[in-house]
C-alpha cells in the first residue's frame, strides 16, 4: 500500500533531484522509496544487504577460473594514478 509523504526541501535539491530522476528513467519518489529502503535496511541488519537490481545482475558476467581480482584491481589503480 503506498501512502502520501509531504516533504520540506530546498528548491534547488528538488531541481537536480527531478533532473537527475529523468536522466535514470525513474521518478522522484522511486528515487526517494529506494534510499529510505536502503536507510533503514542498513540500521537494522547485521549483514549488508544486496539490491535487487544487483542481484538481478548476478550470472551475467562469466569470469575466467584463474581470475584474480586482487591482481585486477591493483593493475586498475597502478594505470589510473600512476
Amino acid at each position: 500500500m503506498t501512502t502520501k509523504l509531504t516533504l520540506t526541501v530546498e528548491e534547488s535539491v528538488i531541481k537536480k533531484a527531478k533532473l537527475y530522476a529523468k536522466q535514470t528513467g525513474r521518478s522522484l519518489s522511486e528515487l526517494i522509496e529506494t534510499y529510505l529502503e536502503t536507510l533503514t535496511e542498513e540500521q537494522h541488519s547485521e549483514t549488508p544487504q544486496i539490491s535487487d537490481k544487483l542481484k538481478n545482475l548476478a550470472g551475467s558476467v562469466k569470469l575466467p577460473s584463474d581470475f584474480d581480482e586482487k591482481k585486477e584491481l591493483a593493475s586498475y589503480f597502478e594505470t589510473k594514478y600512476l
